[in-house]
């Protein structure tokens, strides 16, 4: 029951941003900017997509070995895209990291506690990144508000990863040889879906401002990870929406944007309903 109000709460999140969002810019504009799509650049940044998730299942790997847990590639691959497909299509159910958890705990006997914490510092360390890229977007400038505060976005920069890396010494010493493999990877991760960005960009016919569209899709991106909405719709969207406002985009291909990742997104996921009937064997 719990699970099933969790499920509904989501939705009805995501419906009312959805509906604040297209209240404040007609659907039809949207729309005429979606349909202007070019689609071979559509695909350049599929594959970019592809390839941070590839990269980012292997990231996850490598906190797997520091508790030994020892799993071949194909099986973690098959393993994240299925966490991939339950996060997106089943959120009010099982869960994709609660799920990758639970078939690695069938078949080693390491503490659920380690199994989750490991879960847990893969998505933080995504996290991470994505706050220090914001922050050297904001630093190169890519708009001049943030000139006033570049030394404060400096420091911001040793001292987030300091933050981190002492916290991950003191609850999870165990990881530490891997952390700046995890930290490198994370930082590829990250790099491919600016990359997918920019080429959506690209499709939509944009021709500057490349750099603020990107830092308000950084931003968006540590938005939807507040588990509020379905897979980051709404709160995804209307960061796009403040963004442009706040910097001068234009609102219908910001918001076009963020339709068009989370149709990569779920594209992608989607093949990991496969695994779904027929579970990954180790």
């Amino acid at each position: 029951m719990k699970k099933k109000v969790l499920l509904v709460f989501k939705i009805l999140i995501s419906a009312a941003l959805l509906y604040l969002i297209f209240k404040k810019i007609p659907f039809e504009s949207v729309k005429e900017t979606l349909l202007g799509v070019q689609w071979p650049f559509i695909a350049i940044a599929f594959l970019f997509f592809v390839s941070s998730k590839a990269i980012a299942a292997f990231r996850l790997q490598n906190y797997w070995r520091s508790i030994s847990v020892q799993i071949s590639h194909a099986y973690n691959l098959k393993l994240y895209l299925l966490g991939m497909f339950y996060n997106l299509f089943l959120p009010g159910g099982i869960g994709g990291d609660a799920y990758k958890g639970y078939a690695i705990k069938k078949h080693f006997k390491t503490p659920t506690k380690k199994l989750f914490g490991m879960l847990l510092l893969d998505r933080l360390s995504g996290l991470l990144l994505l706050v220090l890229l914001a922050v050297i977007l904001a630093l190169i400038p890519v708009h001049s508000f943030f000139i006033p505060y570049s030394w404060y976005l400096l420091g911001m920069l040793p001292l987030v990863i300091g933050v981190f890396y002492f916290g991950v010494k003191k609850i999870y010493p165990y990881t530490l040889t891997i952390f700046w493999a995890a930290f490198f990877k994370s930082a590829w991760v990250q790099s491919c879906q600016i990359l997918a960005a920019y080429f959506i960009l690209l499709s939509l016919g944009v021709t500057d401002s490349y750099g603020i569209y990107l830092l308000v899709f950084l931003l968006s991106s540590i938005v939807a990870v507040i588990p509020l909405t379905i897979g980051g719709v709404g709160s995804r969207e209307l960061t796009f929406l403040y963004g442009a406002q706040w910097f001068g985009l234009a609102y219908e291909t910001a918001i076009a944007l963020s339709l068009l990742f989370f149709f990569i997104t779920a594209v992608v996921s989607a093949f990991g309903m496969g695994y779904h009937f027929k579970k990954p064997q180790l």
